[in-house]
């Protein structure tokens, strides 16, 4: 597999500095010409809509944003070129909103299609959400459930694997060239 087509995959809990890291990685890249940043999220409320404003703050002006909160695999696909960079963040947000628009096994699919066949640099950044207790909710359980099972799949895709603990880089995987 050729550097440009090398996948990585950057998981995390909440604020361990996973997405600094993955933006640091991509921007330090050799061979790339444009940076786009998939964002995933949603402005549902005042505090997401800070998240996300602190969030596009601190972003190096260098990157392209496209918003995507369903339908990421197309996404994907509109920006999958040699010599670009594509940074998801997060799919675990991605992957709430489809489960509660009911889309998700046709999501999951897509995307992983996408990930395969993508001539693109690819992060994909996601919470690591399977280390805590199991969720009381039914909902919240096939959350858990649904993102461990996509990291699994991911990881197993992607030739990069790397978790960001307290702002530490600790690589899982890395068969890149």
């Amino acid at each position: 597999m050729a550097e440009g087509r090398c996948a990585h995959l950057v998981l995390g809990g909440a604020r361990s500095g996973k997405s600094a890291f993955a933006e640091a990685r991509a921007l330090a890249a050799g061979g790339v010409g444009r940076w786009v940043y998939v964002a995933t999220a949603r402005a549902q409320d005042s505090e997401m809509q800070d998240r996300i404003d602190r969030h596009r703050a601190r972003r190096d002006p260098r990157w392209e944003t496209v918003e995507a909160p369903l339908d990421l695999a197309a996404a994907l696909a509109r920006h999958d070129a040699p010599g670009t960079c594509v940074l998801v963040d997060c799919l675990t947000l991605w992957l709430t909103n489809a489960l509660t628009e009911d889309c998700w096994p046709a999501e999951r699919e897509a995307l992983l299609a996408a990930v395969a066949a993508s001539r693109a640099r690819l992060l994909l950044v996601s919470n690591e959400v399977g280390s805590g207790v199991v969720p009381m909710g039914a909902l919240s359980r096939t959350f858990v459930d649904e993102a461990g099972r996509l990291h699994q799949r991911l990881a197993a895709t992607c030739a990069r694997v790397t978790l960001v603990v307290a702002g530490l880089p600790t690589t899982l995987k890395d068969d890149c060239p």
